[in-house]
């Protein structure tokens, strides 16, 4: 089993370069605590897993 910090690193932070809210079309944000793109446009946190971004509104998270 990994750690945090393992999973933390594993995220390619040049991937947010090319990846946008499909919802809103615009840029996320990369919460490493959370291990989560934030999208303020569209008010959902999209995971991330094993180092992937889960970009599915169905798996995103509603912002408070």
């Amino acid at each position: 089993m990994t750690d945090r910090t393992d999973r933390v690193a594993a995220f390619d932070r040049r991937m947010l370069e090319a990846l946008v809210c499909p919802v809103s079309q615009r840029v996320l944000e990369y919460d490493a605590e959370a291990q989560e793109l934030i999208s303020r446009t569209a008010n959902l946190a999209f995971p991330i897993r094993n180092g992937i971004p889960v970009m599915l509104t169905d798996e995103a998270r509603t912002l408070e």
